[in-house]
């Protein structure tokens, strides 16, 4: 039935995942030690993941996070523009951090590699649609989202953005809501695509902006741009490596 732990909607059982294992309630579970459930014993999985990850990452040095779509193919006009941004952020002395899947992350580790520069993938179990790249050189593979996305940000001087789907909007507004509340501080985010980004600006200008949910200014916390350098320089005005 929609909404099963194995449904995704579309009629297709799909294995469980981690995070769908932890956020599952109302499920009793067994007890492993007296007075301790599965979900108790579940904290040392993630703590030990958080380990791993800081471990793999902690020597990395600059970095800059690149995000965009996993669905889109190399015939993609922003396939190249963002292996050409990528080139550009790793010649400029940055790692390149993605999440290590298809699409637009494939492009931007292809770009990281053209530099000679670290291309790293922070990989999460899926039950569709994310495998590793062939152009990481450095990756982890994780099976919590909220571990995956602390190393995006842990280990980041910024985030650019590239069009893509809810997982891209997730890491831009949470990197919006760490700067506005002062959580991190120069932290540049880009957008990449004026054409793609401009609906969604708008609305959050005249719509989330104007009736007071956000302040006057909150938008400049991001630089749109169509321009690969445009993009390095604004990286480098705020955390230039080294």
């Amino acid at each position: 039935m929609p909404g099963s732990d194995a449904d995704t909607g579309t009629g297709t059982h799909l294995p469980r995942t981690e995070d769908e294992r932890l956020l599952q309630s109302g499920v009793e579970v067994p007890s492993i030690a007296p007075g301790m459930g599965v979900d108790a014993w579940r904290v040392f999985r993630i703590m030990g993941e958080f380990v791993a990850g800081f471990e793999e990452l902690a020597g990395l040095g600059p970095a800059v996070s690149v995000f965009g779509s996993a669905r889109s193919l190399p015939d993609d006009p922003y396939y190249e523009v963002c292996r050409e941004t990528a080139r550009l952020i790793g010649e400029a002395g940055y790692a390149v951090i993605t999440g290590g899947g298809p699409g637009l992350m494939e492009a931007a580790n292809r770009g990281a590699t053209d530099a000679g520069a670290p291309s790293i993938g922070c990989n999460i179990e899926l039950p569709f649609e994310q495998g590793m790249n062939p152009w990481v050189t450095r990756g982890i593979d994780f099976r919590y989202f909220f571990v995956r996305k602390t190393m995006f940000l842990k280990y980041a001087q910024g985030f650019v953005i590239f069009p893509g789907g809810f997982g891209t909007m997730d890491e831009l507004f949470e990197a919006l809501t760490l700067i506005q509340t002062q959580k991190v501080r120069d932290f540049p985010v880009v957008l990449f695509g004026r054409e793609y980004w401009a609906g969604l600006l708008d609305w959050l200008d005249k719509v989330m902006e104007e009736r007071g949910m956000i302040s006057p200014g909150d938008l400049d916390l991001m630089l749109v741009t169509d321009d690969p350098a445009a993009v390095v320089e604004h990286l480098m005005k705020h955390s230039a490596p080294g």
